[in-house]
């Protein structure tokens, strides 16, 4: 039986929490949009969402579109519509087509929460 490479990311539009499924394990990485802590302090928030220029967002939307290059199976999640973002993105991208993304809403959640998430969504 051929193994499924299977992840879910936890996302706003500031920082994602990328979560592998290794058998019992899962395997994490973090990636972070470009603005600054600071520049985030000071923007405006409008509907959620931090105003960061378009380039940043775009830079951090293809960091982790590289990442799930290789996984057969791919759960979005998290508090804003960073995820359904995401998702449009990844749709109309021909490189994404055989890849079985899911977008889940939840909210803000700690890591041993997003474990849990990842772990239960993939029984």
């Amino acid at each position: 039986m051929k193994n499924i490479r299977q992840m879910g990311i936890w996302m706003d539009h500031s920082n994602a929490l990328l979560m592998e499924i290794a058998g019992e394990t899962i395997v994490k990485h973090s990636v972070a949009s470009e603005s600054s802590h600071q520049e985030n302090e000071q923007s405006l928030i409008s509907h959620g969402k931090p105003l960061i220029n378009k380039e940043q967002r775009a830079s951090y939307y293809k960091e982790i579109s590289d990442s799930i290059r290789d996984y057969q199976e791919v759960v979005l999640f998290g508090p804003t519509d960073a995820k359904n973002e995401l998702f449009n993105l990844l749709k109309a991208d021909n490189l994404f087509k055989n890849i079985k993304i899911e977008v889940k809403n939840s909210d803000k959640m700690t890591e041993n929460q997003m474990h849990a998430f990842v772990r239960e969504y993939y029984k």
